[in-house]
Parts: C-alpha cells; sequence; structure tokens
C-alpha cells in the first residue's frame, strides 16, 4: 500500500522559509529540525523571495496606510 503525501500548511511553510532566510543554521539543519527534505526547505525559501513584493502590494480593499 502506497503512502499518501504530506500536506503542509502555508503557515508552516513560510516558518521553515523564514528560518532558512536568517541563515544561521544550514539547510540540512533546518530540514532536521522541522523533520522534512532539505529540498523543500530551498523551494521554499525560493518562493517566498520571488513572491515576497505580493505582501507589499496594494489590494484596493482601502485597509492599507496611505503616507500623506
Amino acid at each position: 500500500m502506497s503512502r499518501k503525501r504530506r500536506q503542509y500548511s502555508a503557515d508552516f511553510k513560510a516558518k521553515v522559509a523564514l528560518a532558512a532566510l536568517k541563515d544561521d543554521q544550514t539547510t540540512s539543519e533546518i530540514a532536521a529540525r522541522f523533520e522534512i527534505h532539505p529540498t523543500m526547505v530551498s523551494q521554499w525559501k525560493r518562493e517566498l523571495l520571488e513572491n515576497a513584493n505580493g505582501v507589499f502590494e496594494s489590494k484596493g480593499d482601502g485597509k492599507t496606510a496611505q503616507k500623506t
């Protein structure tokens, strides 16, 4: 019987990616700490860096503070 793939929440992925950005541990050490494969650490870090500009984009909902 095959094993089901684990699915990780966005919060967990963000926590791992931020830990990787700190550069105080190696990718292997982070992977061991979170019990995931080192490739996933690198992939999630790359995705965070590629999509970081989306955090600061205005969504047009009027909730963002405007500089006057």
